[in-house]
Parts: structure tokens; sequence; C-alpha cells
């Protein structure tokens, strides 16, 4: 059994003041093959798709889709700022190891 990723308040927050919702839009978390250590991250904006799990809050959402789940399950979804920039990152209890700016992983 697969536990659902979660998604931090300033997550939410976030994609409150881009007015993501306002578009039509969710923020999509999803892991493909590729990158530095094997797997990478793809974080964009996107429609909600059917077979989409669908994580809500403060009137926002971020979708997850079935291929990906597996791979996030029990991760957590923030987003930070920090002097380098900000963005959204990701918080895997399954990566064995990861590179060094954080969008690539491996298991």
């Amino acid at each position: 059994m697969h536990i659902p990723p979660k998604v931090t308040d300033r997550a939410f927050a976030r994609l409150a003041e881009i007015g993501a919702a306002d578009q039509g839009q969710a923020l999509r978390v999803a892991v493909e093959g590729g990158g530095c250590s094997g797997f990478q991250y793809e974080i964009k904006l996107d429609s909600p798709a059917s077979d989409d799990l669908v994580l809500e809050g403060q009137g926002e959402k971020v979708v997850v889709d079935s291929v990906s789940l597996p791979f996030l399950s029990d991760a957590t979804i923030d987003f930070t700022e920090e002097l380098i920039g900000a963005r959204f990152v990701i918080d895997n209890p399954n990566a064995s190891s990861s590179c060094g700016c954080g969008t690539s992983f491996s298991m």
C-alpha cells in the first residue's frame, strides 16, 4: 500500500499566490526516467486528468499521475524561498540518493 504524498500549507499558499486555481490549473508533480541520478521530478502547472490523485488545500490542487504515485509514496511537497531562488521541492523518503540541486534521485 502506498501512502499518498503530503502537501505543505506553504506550497498551497504559493499556488494561491500565483492564482493556479483561478486559471483552472493544478501543480502537477511527476517522476520521469533521466536526470543525473536515474529519476527526475517534473513540476509544472497543468490541468488535472481523470486518473490523477488530487490533493487539495486552500482552494488549490496538487495532482500526481498513477505511474508517479509509487515513487512519491509518503513524500512531502513543499515550497521554499532561499537566496538562490524560490521553488517547489520534494522531500522523498524513498530516494536513496539525490543530486545536489534536488531535481533528480535514485531509489
